[in-house]
């Protein structure tokens, strides 16, 4: 029996439509944030060059002897934009031709771009955060400002985010579309990809690709308070505050965690240890807080975190003070 490639080919051709929204929109976004910028510094990457905050950016970069970012400095701005538009009309003539080796052909051809890009990509971040110049004002032993491919780096006291933009999305997206197609073609046995099934599993692929990343270790005596910038040494008191979008900030004291939260305008999730030292990074909204005047945290705050009402309880026998929810803590911003 022949089979049928209506839905290969409809997956293709969506996949195309996909690419060549990318030629226009961002592809790829580094996000910097700083205390002496609350408001953050974004630099977009689109297929034709850069945008958002490359000036200023620039001004920084100078003083750690990092080079300047000019989009003509790069071939691949120039080269991109035919080779995105070159995937999609190869796409569009792949759905026409509708022969299962040419299906194949296609998708090992975008995989082979998406993965040099990205090696290209982390070669011009190792190239930019490692040739310094010797003559930098600021000049800090054995440090590089490479930021992440992916995810959240710091890098002094800059957060670093990179994450793909909506036309980073877009590839994203037909990627998944060319392997379901991919994999429709194979029909392999254990595969069970009925055709009402497919939006569904790529509904739930896409879910799990955005679900927001949770706390990460502390590494005491090596992390350094985002806020006072003094070393994280005492688990009792240290805490976390991890944004939607995958950010995790780390603090040696609630009291650096509430000052912090006075200008940090992300959402996110606060974590803290518990104060018995039995659990580490609990969700803030679940714990019992204690604010006592005899509790000695690093930076003079007064609060302690517990588990259990029985714990925090417990605590106060022998200390004065009272239970406070999390919501209550948040309320008291005023330097402690």
């Amino acid at each position: 029996m022949k089979y049928d490639y209506k839905w290969p080919r409809l997956l293709v051709v969506l996949a195309a439509l996909l690419l060549a929204g990318a030629i226009f929109l961002p592809i790829w976004q580094i996000e910097l944030s700083a205390p002496q910028y609350p408001e953050g510094l974004m630099l977009k990457i689109f297929a034709k060059g850069l945008a958002g905050d490359v000036d200023v950016v620039n001004g920084l970069n100078h003083y750690i002897g990092m080079h300047t970012l000019h989009s003509q400095d790069f071939m691949e701005f120039t080269l991109l934009p035919y080779i995105i538009s070159t995937l999609v009309i190869l796409g569009l003539v792949t759905a026409i031709v509708n022969k299962k080796n040419i299906y194949y052909t296609y998708t090992a051809l975008f995989m082979f771009v998406a993965i040099i890009s990205m090696v290209d990509f982390y070669r011009w971040e190792y190239n930019y955060g490692h040739n310094l110049d010797p003559n930098a004002a600021i000049q800090v032993p054995g440090m590089f400002y490479q930021p992440p491919l992916l995810g959240y780096k710091q890098l002094l006291n800059f957060g670093a985010f990179s994450i793909p933009d909506l036309g980073g999305w877009l590839f994203i997206v037909a990627g998944t579309l060319l392997l379901f197609a991919y994999l429709l073609l194979l029909k392999p046995k254990w595969i069970v990809l009925k055709k009402n099934k497919i939006a569904i599993a790529v509904f739930m692929l896409l879910a799990l690709q955005s679900c927001s990343a949770g706390p990460q270790p502390i590494r005491y005596g090596r992390e350094s308070c985002d806020f006072c910038k003094m070393t994280i040494m005492q688990k009792k008191f240290a805490n976390e505050w991890v944004t939607d979008k995958g950010k995790v900030y780390h603090f040696d004291d609630v009291h650096c965690l509430l000052n912090f939260r006075k200008t940090d305008k992300s959402n996110g999730t606060a974590y803290i240890n518990d104060f018995t030292e039995k659990k580490e990074l609990l969700t803030a909204g679940d714990l019992f807080f204690v604010k006592s005047l005899e509790l000695n945290a690093p930076m003079g705050g007064h609060f302690a975190a517990f588990e259990s009402k029985a714990s925090a309880d417990d605590f106060l026998k022998n200390n004065k003070g009272e239970i406070l929810s999390w919501q209550e803590v948040e309320g008291k911003t005023t330097n402690l």
